[in-house]
This record gives structure tokens, C-alpha cells and sequence, in this order.
């Protein structure tokens, strides 16, 4: 089931983002990526202030997803499913939702790293074509994408 998330699911959504994304600060190297390093008050803010998207198994939030407007183009981040949940189409279910949600967007802009294979995977199933990369360091180039 996916629905918006209130202030109260920060916590839980921060402790799935953060279960997400070990794996990517492992195959980076870099324990300090962002979202492993966020505040709950930063994702309560983030709930608050934008659309943040729940997937619930029974009780439990097993992924979430962020969307903010700027202009006519909605910024897709933080896409997490946690990892025992992983490949069950939750992450599509998300996307696809918030697509839904924030229909009067033009267009879907989001990033990932150039390593990350079933996230591009992923993005370019759903219509994500890449507009450009950028090198941030010696190990991580990021991937940008847009849908739209």
C-alpha cells in the first residue's frame, strides 16, 4: 500500500533509508553519503514541506520516496526500499505513484551513481533517459536523469 507519510513516519523512514543505503556507500566507499548521514528532524522537514511517498507492508514502511516542485519539474530523491524488501516491484510502485501525485509536473528530474546498476536499471524502465553526468571525485560520477 503506498500512501503520503506524515511527520510521526520520519523515523521509521529514515531507518529504512538508512538500511538502503549501506549498500550504496559500500560500493562507493563513502560511509558519509548524504542520506546515511540525515537527521530525523531533516526527513520530518522533508515530509512536511514536500510529497513523500510510503509503501507499507502490513504495519511496516518498507520504501519511501521523495518528490519537490520547482517550477513545472518535480525533483525525484531518495527512492528506498529496505533490503529484505528489494526486488518486488516497490520501488516501481513508488515512482509510478509519485509520478501519480504530481501530475501537473512537465517533467522528472532525479540522479544516482554511475555504479549503481539496478537503480539506472530501474529509471530507464520507467522512461528516465540521462541528460548529462557529473564528476564529483575520484570514485562516485553522478548520473542525471529525466522523464518528461
Amino acid at each position: 500500500m503506498i500512501a503520503r507519510a506524515v511527520g510521526e513516519d520520519a523515523g521509521e523512514i529514515l531507518t529504512v533509508q538508512r538500511a538502503a543505503y549501506v549498500s550504496e556507500a559500500q560500493l562507493y566507499g563513502d560511509p558519509f553519503i548524504p542520506p546515511l548521514v540525515e537527521s530525523v528532524e531533516q526527513v520530518r522537514r522533508a515530509v512536511e514541506t514536500g510529497v513523500v511517498l510510503k509503501a507499507r507492508d502490513g504495519e511496516r514502511i518498507v520504501g519511501a520516496v521523495r518528490g519537490q516542485l520547482a517550477g513545472t519539474t518535480c525533483l525525484v530523491g531518495r527512492l528506498v526500499v529496505a533490503p529484505d524488501a528489494q526486488r518486488r516491484g516497490i520501488g516501481r510502485a513508488l515512482l509510478e505513484a509519485l509520478h501519480e501525485e504530481m501530475s501537473q509536473a512537465q517533467a522528472f528530474d532525479l540522479f544516482t551513481g554511475h555504479l549503481s546498476e539496478g537503480n539506472l536499471r530501474l529509471y530507464r524502465k520507467l522512461g528516465y533517459r540521462e541528460t548529462r553526468r557529473e564528476r564529483m571525485d575520484d570514485h562516485l560520477t553522478l548520473v542525471h536523469l529525466r522523464r518528461g
